[in-house]
C-alpha cells in the first residue's frame, strides 16, 4: 500500500508537469508576434540531405516559397551523386527557376558526425552572412525566415532556434509525434522558463562571425549532439540563444515500432550523456506509466484502478488543451504543420518512453543513418 501510494504521488507530479507544459505552450503561442524587420539581412539556408525521406519534397518546398523581403539562398548538400535526394532537388530547381537554389555534392568526410561534415562541404557555396541550418525534414511556415531574422538582429543574440512539432507519416509514427508534441516540446519550453537556453537542432540561425568565433563547423564535427554543443559554445561567447516565434514541423517517418525504438533510443542515449541528472528526472513526466505501476503495486485495488483512469483522463485533457494551443487554426491540421493526438495511445506512448529510458542505460552506442557513434557529454576541445 505504501509503495502504491508513493507511485500514485509520482504520477501526480507528472500530471502537474503536464498542466505546466500546457500553460507554457499556451503562453508561447499567445505571445508570438508578426516579425518586424526594418533592414532584413540576406540569408543562406543550409539543407544537408541524406536520401529521399518520406515527405521530403513537401518539406523542401516549404523553404522554397518563403515570403522574405531580402535576398535569400538555399544550399542543398549530399555526399554522393547517387543520393536519392538529388532528383527531388532537381525537381524543385525546375519548379522554382527564379529561386537561388544551389546543390553541393561532396563526399569528403571530416569526422564522425556526417551531417556536420556535409555542412562543412556546403559552406563555400553560401553567399550570405546570415546562415540558417535546417534539418531535411523540417516543414516551415512562409514567414519562417522573417521570424528567424527578427530574432537574430536583437541585441545580445548569437543563435536562434525553434521548438517544433512532429508530423507522423504512419500509425506507428503517431507514437513518435506524441512524444515530440506532448513531452519534448512542452518540456523544452518549461526548461526555458526555468532559465535554460538549449539549442534545438531542427532550425539554427547565426552569423558567419559567430560561427567563426566558436571555431566553425569543425568544432562540432566530432560530436553527436552538434546542436547542443553549438548552443553551449555560443553561450560561452556571452551571447544568448533565443527562440523564434515560429513552430515548424518535422516529419516522423518511422513505419515500424523497431525503427521508432532505435530512433528514440539514439535520442535518449544522447540526452543521458549530456544531462544525466535531468534525463533521469524526466521519468516523472509520464504520469500514466506511474499510475499503471500503482495498479501493480496495489494488487489491482479499486482505488488504484480509479486513479489510473483519472490519470489517463487528466493527461488526455492536457493533451487536448496543448493541441488547441499549438494548432489554433483548423486549416493547419492536415497541412503538414499540425496533427491531432489520439488519446487512446497515451498509455502505450508512456510505457514505451519509460522502456526507452531504461534501455538507454545499457550502453552508449547509437546508430545514425547507417553509422555508429558514441553518445558523450559536453567536452569540446
Amino acid at each position: 500500500m505504501i509503495a502504491g501510494g508513493a507511485t500514485a504521488l509520482l504520477s501526480g507530479v507528472g500530471l502537474a508537469q503536464a498542466i505546466g507544459g500546457w500553460l507554457v505552450v499556451r503562453r508561447f503561442m499567445r505571445n508570438a508576434r508578426p516579425p518586424e524587420l526594418r533592414n532584413p539581412p540576406p540569408i543562406t539556408v543550409l539543407k544537408p540531405l541524406h536520401g529521399d525521406e518520406p515527405l521530403l519534397e513537401q518539406a523542401l518546398e516549404s523553404v522554397c516559397v518563403q515570403d522574405y523581403p531580402a535576398a535569400w539562398q538555399v544550399v542543398f548538400g549530399v555526399g554522393l551523386s547517387s543520393d536519392s535526394a538529388l532528383p527531388v532537388v532537381r525537381r524543385l530547381q525546375s519548379r522554382f527557376p527564379r529561386g537561388d537554389l544551389a546543390v553541393v555534392v561532396d563526399q569528403t568526410i571530416h569526422g564522425p558526425n556526417r551531417k556536420v561534415g556535409n555542412l562543412m562541404n556546403m559552406l563555400a557555396a553560401a553567399k550570405h552572412n546570415v546562415l540558417v541550418i535546417a534539418d531535411s525534414d523540417v516543414r516551415v511556415a512562409p514567414d519562417w525566415l522573417r521570424q528567424l531574422a527578427a530574432a537574430l538582429v536583437q541585441p545580445g543574440v548569437g543563435l536562434v532556434t525553434t521548438i517544433y512539432t512532429g508530423m507522423p507519416t504512419s500509425g506507428v509514427a503517431t507514437l513518435g509525434a506524441l512524444q515530440i508534441n506532448h513531452y519534448f516540446l512542452p518540456g523544452a519550453l518549461l526548461a526555458r522558463a526555468m532559465g535554460r537556453q538549449d539549442c534545438l537542432g531542427a532550425t539554427m540561425a547565426l552569423t558567419r562571425q559567430t560561427l567563426g568565433q566558436i571555431g566553425g563547423f569543425a568544432s562540432l564535427v566530432d560530436h553527436l549532439a552538434d546542436d547542443n554543443v553549438l548552443g553551449r559554445l555560443v553561450q560561452r561567447l556571452g551571447l544568448k540563444v533565443v527562440l523564434a516565434d515560429t513552430v515548424p514541423s518535422t516529419t516522423v517517418p518511422e513505419a515500424t515500432v523497431r525503427a521508432l525504438w532505435r530512433h528514440e533510443l539514439r535520442w535518449a542515449r544522447t540526452i543521458r550523456a549530456l544531462e544525466p541528472a535531468q534525463f533521469a528526472a524526466s521519468v516523472l513526466q509520464y504520469p500514466i506509466a506511474w499510475a499503471a505501476l500503482t495498479v501493480l503495486l496495489a494488487d489491482g485495488a479499486i482505488w488504484s484502478l480509479g486513479w489510473f483512469a483519472a490519470t489517463w483522463v487528466l493527461r488526455g485533457l492536457a493533451v487536448l488543451a496543448t493541441d488547441r494551443a499549438l494548432f489554433p487554426e483548423p486549416s493547419r491540421v492536415g497541412s503538414g504543420l499540425a496533427t491531432r493526438s489520439p488519446l487512446w495511445l497515451l498509455p502505450v506512448r508512456e510505457l514505451m518512453s519509460v522502456g526507452v529510458m531504461i534501455a538507454s542505460y545499457a550502453g552508449r552506442r547509437v546508430d545514425w543513418r547507417g553509422h555508429t557513434m558514441q553518445a558523450e557529454g559536453f567536452n569540446p576541445r
